[in-house]
């Protein structure tokens, strides 16, 4: 079970930053941060409601409170990353996050045997190559680099506060709507003190299209952001069901994901590398899954 949640965050999670990356190469990649999450706050909340979830509510959700205030950080960094550089090379440097979960597992005492460890160093190896890294470049590329790393630890942390954040279904469901929530109330802050300033958010040259631009974009606004919230669902789960380590280096395969998208939407030209990475990526979830 851990292995088939963990595998479905990876997809999701690859999905929702592709269709994140896209987003914000047409508005403000805090403008799609705020938008996302309010359209997950809306259909949480409604889950929420309909479930009685909001029984659930105990100290653990100060987790979700703390992922929250995080979440929005590592998004905006990434978002950006991905409208600077080339997405099948930003997004394998956001999976190095990958770390804090893991490194939160042995903290805890998980011991994966020696066909874990090597599924774990093979894995991440091709996480890393399926990007085709390239750190050489213009300075663009360098902001990219440093944007994808805070992103990746943000993106880890968030990983290893939402897992502790709930024990049971309806619980889960109340935690990710409590970290929505916080999602929004800190970007939505950043939203107005950014327009405040004179930092419109949506593009200037759409003129009096403003809102119909908006408009358009909310089936691709709605996918981003309930693809995110459900990648988070899926991973508490993987995590709760089976070692941290393996269900966090599983879920974060998704730069395979991103990468195959944005080469079959964007014609992005996949490198030797890139294939390499993608195989060693397989190698290594097979030798998770075996262990």
């Amino acid at each position: 079970m851990t292995a088939l949640f963990a595998l479905a965050t990876a997809v999701l999670w690859g999905l929702a930053d592709f269709g994140g990356g896209m987003l914000t190469r047409r508005i403000p990649a805090l403008t799609v941060v705020v938008a996302s999450q309010v359209l997950a706050v809306l259909v949480l909340g409604a889950v929420v409601l309909g479930t009685g979830a909001w029984q659930e509510a105990g100290p653990q959700l100060w987790f979700a409170v703390e992922a929250g205030l995080v979440g929005p950080v590592a998004m905006l960094s990434f978002y950006k990353a991905l409208a600077l550089g080339p997405m099948g090379v930003v997004s394998p440097l956001g999976s190095l996050g990958v770390v804090v979960p893991v490194t939160a597992g042995l903290l805890l005492g998980e011991r994966p045997g020696a066909g874990q460890f090597a599924g774990i160093a093979v894995a991440v190896a091709g996480i890393v190559l399926a990007g085709g890294p390239e750190l050489r470049g213009a300075p663009v590329q360098r902001r990219a680099v440093v944007l994808t790393l805070v992103a990746a630890f943000g993106f880890g942390a968030v990983m290893a506060l939402i897992a502790s954040a709930s024990s049971t279904l309806s619980g889960l469901f109340l935690a990710l709507f409590v970290q929505r929530v916080t999602n929004v109330a800190v970007g939505g802050t950043a939203l107005w003190v950014q327009t405040r300033r004179g930092l419109p958010a949506l593009p200037a040259d759409a003129g009096g299209l403003r809102l119909r631009l908006l408009w358009g974009l909310l089936p691709a606004l709605a996918f981003v952001g309930l693809a995110d919230v459900a990648a988070n669902g899926t991973y508490s789960i993987a995590a709760q069901h089976g070692p941290v380590t393996i269900a966090a280096v599983l879920s974060s395969l998704y730069p395979v994901i991103t990468a195959l998208a944005a080469f079959a939407v964007l014609k992005e030209r996949l490198r030797p590398v890139q294939a390499a990475g993608a195989g060693l990526a397989l190698a290594g979830t097979v030798l998770l899954a075996a262990g």
